[in-house]
């Protein structure tokens, strides 16, 4: 389980491997991409609160990026925090998220990316539920939720 102690040594002395890189040029994205999802995923944007589909989505599954198809996050581990933003408390595995000191609008933050292609998804902070302590505050533009099929 990741700790805002590991999460703060990913900012300083690097990110874990991923798994896989994909890299695309902007023409490309943009040709693969809503116009709200290339402001977002490729230029660091944010949705307004509140406004997302997967704000409000507890459906069994896996959260993947918008861009890529990697799996970010389970949705055993989201949790409503009241910030208008899809929340979880640890990436579905270790290296798939990529971690980056943000300092921009006069905050400090921890931007957060996918891990495979460099999408920014949200952002991460020290205040979430037990055990981790850690809360992932993702951008619905930027993951789609592909749903577990249930057995008839």
């Amino acid at each position: 389980m990741l700790t805002w102690k590991d999460i703060m040594r990913f900012t300083v002395n690097g990110n874990p491997k991923p798994q896989q890189r994909i890299e695309k040029t902007e023409s490309e994205w943009k040709l693969q991409l809503t116009p709200e999802q290339f402001r977002i995923t490729r230029l660091k944007g944010t949705e307004p609160a509140h406004s997302g589909d997967l704000c409000t989505a507890y459906d069994s599954g896996k959260y993947n990026c918008v861009c890529c198809d990697a799996p970010l996050f389970d949705a055993t581990i989201k949790f409503s925090s009241g910030t208008g933003w899809p929340s979880f408390t640890q990436p579905i595995t270790k290296n798939a998220i990529q971690y980056e000191r943000d300092i921009s609008y006069g905050m400090i933050r921890v931007e957060v990316m996918c891990n495979t292609c460099d999408a920014h998804l949200g952002h991460v902070f020290p205040d979430g539920p037990a055990p981790s302590g850690l809360r992932y505050c993702i951008n619905s533009e930027s993951m789609r939720l592909k749903k577990e099929k249930k057995d008839d």
